[in-house]
């Protein structure tokens, strides 16, 4: 089946687009491109692009739930292939500003919370 369209960017509301697309680039790599404070893109590199948004009034989701109005969704991220790997790269995001939820190392993936309460994973490969 041929798609409608091409995904162009995951969008984030945010109360600072710089901030966040900074911290976003220390997990994923690449260089914010922040003409405009109030919208700022992130191509990572063999990935997606994320645009960062400015939401007044922004609240955190509270994950896991997703039953009052909030935009629930979360990024994952692969982190290596063992967990001495995954823990290299949860000192680094943590360092950054994220903030751990919940770790799933019997299912592969430990949830986190980066500086402005979206969630997002780091997961072990394989």
């Amino acid at each position: 089946m041929a798609p409608a369209a091409r995904l162009r960017s995951v969008v984030v509301d945010c109360p600072d687009p710089r901030a966040l697309a900074r911290f976003y680039a220390g997990v994923g790599g690449g260089t914010p491109e922040d003409e405009d404070p109030d919208w700022v893109v992130l191509r990572l590199p063999d990935g997606p692009r994320l645009a960062f948004q400015r939401a007044p009034g922004y609240a955190p989701p509270d994950w896991p739930r997703a039953d009052h109005d909030s935009q629930q969704f979360h990024l994952d991220f692969d982190a290596g292939a063992t967990w001495e790997e995954v823990d290299a790269a949860q000192e680094k995001v943590l360092e950054l500003g994220a903030r751990l939820l919940q770790a799933q190392d019997e299912e592969g993936f430990r949830v986190y919370a980066d500086p402005v309460g979206h969630p997002f994973c780091l997961c072990r490969i394989g």
